[in-house]
């Protein structure tokens, strides 16, 4: 693509799209919401922003939006996931009940309906409830300029990735760096695990191709349009 500022629609169904759409805005694209099928067919890109995931399948079902969505992801559409937006670009998503004992669950999530643009399991509501929500600088591979503070809010966490998937970005791995808020540790990947490279800590942020993905709200912290530029430049290359 050429075109130097180009457009990008923010699912405007629920959670922070006003956000979104301004750091769109700066970050040097031109932002449109998208509520209908005629809107989305006029973008290059797609922001998925936060939100709780299962609402969000059914409002894209509501919207008739759910199959040209994935018709555009699965016919290389950029998208960018944020928290709730992360959730539904993977392709399996586990609900965060925990089994007897404290080991985790390999429950599917119930009412959610993955787009399947990110070979990945996600695991919603890995961090717990809105009260352990969190805020931690990370360095993001691919962003310069210093870590990116990130702001986490009843987040997701990846439990596999595949193998064509980049991790950009953990959190602190279990035993290591301070407990979460509440004095919990870092939620556990499942037991089969992911792929040792991947291992090292918690996922947050992923890439595959032209699909970005992160556990964090970028949206949130003001003058910071780091993450949102990289997927201006993103859709720019495709």
């Amino acid at each position: 693509m050429t075109t130097t500022r180009p457009v990008i629609g923010v699912l405007a169904l629920q959670g922070g799209v006003a956000e979104h759409l301004a750091a769109l805005e700066r970050g040097g694209a031109v932002p449109r919401p998208v509520r209908r099928p005629e809107e989305l067919a006029g973008v290059h890109g797609l922001v998925l922003p936060g939100g709780e995931s299962t609402t969000m399948t059914r409002l894209l079902d509501g919207f008739e939006l759910f199959e040209p969505v994935r018709r555009r992801l699965a016919a290389g559409m950029p998208a960018y996931g944020s928290c709730a937006g992360m959730v539904l670009l993977g392709s399996r998503v586990l609900d965060d009940h925990r089994g007897r004992g404290g080991a985790d669950s390999a429950t599917p999530a119930v009412g959610v309906r993955p787009l399947a643009a990110l070979d990945v399991v996600v695991r919603r509501n890995a961090f717990g409830r809105q009260a352990d929500s969190f805020e931690a600088d990370l360095d993001v591979e691919g962003i310069d300029g210093g870590p990116v503070h990130a702001v986490f809010i009843r987040a997701p966490l990846v439990e596999k990735v595949g193998s064509d998937v980049q991790v950009l970005a953990t959190v602190e791995p279990v035993g290591q760096g301070p407990a979460e808020p509440g004095g919990r540790e870092p939620h556990r990947p499942d037991p089969d695990g992911a792929p040792a490279e991947a291992s090292v800590g918690t996922i947050v942020a992923v890439r595959q191709g032209p699909v970005l993905a992160t556990a964090f709200h970028p949206e949130l912290v003001g003058g910071d349009e780091r993450v949102h530029r990289q997927f201006v430049q993103m859709v720019r290359a495709c």
